[in-house]
């Protein structure tokens, strides 16, 4: 049996892949570039239409490793059932933390600042001035301090905040102060200014913000959403977003791509931008040295990184 492993990108455009491996390219065509059962290790093609990268898994009898690109193992989870126990998931951490919180940041400051309606001016040709607020002496919840989180906290330090409130899973203290549990979250969010949502989806934060979550945000908060479109009740964010109570500033919808004729569209308050949070020109230079590194311990039998789960386990 030949040791073969699925990439996404081209072999001969990554240096540094270790050899004695046979690199088989495969972005999510309707042929597969061999037989799957000779897959050894597997990176999941990169912002496919959902279905696509789990399509080869049931015929993958001798996989070891299945590695995403993304931060989310979500689009792959459906999938695992049908592979043998000891398989390792890995995700993309260290790839997309610089992208995403650059993003975020330029959601909250658009937003924040009014950005969109001085473009829609702009192509009135009208001269449209006002009083806006400022990132500045805000309070901001970050709900999902992994490494995005964290990354998302590095770019909003120098915007002279009144106050950073961290939330995650569970309680830990970081240098930069604590970090609360999810339990904590009806006393953090009346208080935040600004509602950052970087969680993985899961059981447990899919709808998490849902009306009651929506509710206790202050009057005039904006909420932020980096992470999936079903972390938020889309019909309870509508129904906010329609009273003017709060606004919102959306990289990923529940459902996705948003249709043409879905109310978000126009909601009031709302700025959507199209799941751009990881796909930049820091994306392939980042995915590279990943993938160099994983796949040199996995040739050397050395421990990987980012493992998430293992099946069976």
């Amino acid at each position: 049996m030949t040791a073969d492993v699925w990439l996404p990108l081209r072999a001969d455009e990554i240096d540094g892949l270790p050899e004695g491996l046979n690199y088989r390219f495969w972005d999510g065509g309707e042929d597969f570039p061999a037989d799957p059962a000779d897959c050894t290790y597997y990176v999941v093609p990169y912002m496919k239409p959902g279905g696509i990268g789990v399509r080869p898994l049931p015929g993958m009898t001798s996989v070891e490793v299945v590695q995403t690109l993304s931060a989310g193992i979500d689009h792959v989870e459906p999938g695992l059932k049908h592979l043998r126990p000891g398989v390792r998931l890995c995700n993309a951490r260290g790839v997309h933390e610089a992208s995403t919180a650059e993003l975020t940041l330029a959601l909250v400051l658009a937003s924040l600042r009014g950005i969109p309606d001085y473009v829609r001016a702009q192509e009135r040709g009208e001269w449209r001035g006002g009083f806006r607020p400022a990132l500045a002496d805000r309070n901001v919840l970050i709900v999902g301090y992994g490494a995005i989180g964290s990354a998302i906290e590095d770019r909003l330090t120098p915007f002279e905040l009144a106050h950073v409130a961290r939330v995650a899973r569970s309680a830990r203290t970081t240098a930069r102060g604590p970090v609360h549990p999810f339990t904590d979250l009806p006393v953090l969010l009346p208080e935040a200014d600004v509602v950052i949502l970087s969680v993985p989806l899961t059981e447990t934060t899919r709808g998490l913000a849902d009306g009651a979550f929506l509710s206790r945000m202050k009057e005039g908060a904006l909420l932020v959403n980096v992470a999936r479109g079903p972390v938020v009740d889309t019909k309870a964010l509508l129904a906010e977003l329609e009273t003017g109570r709060i606004t919102a500033a959306l990289d990923v919808t529940d459902p996705e791509p948003l249709p043409r004729d879905h109310p978000l569209w126009r909601a009031p308050g709302v700025l959507v931008s199209p799941h751009v949070g990881g796909p930049t020109s820091a994306f392939l230079p980042r995915a590279k040295r990943l993938l160099v590194d994983q796949l040199t311990r996995f040739v050397n039998r050395e421990p990987l990184r980012n493992v998430i789960l293992t099946t069976g386990a």
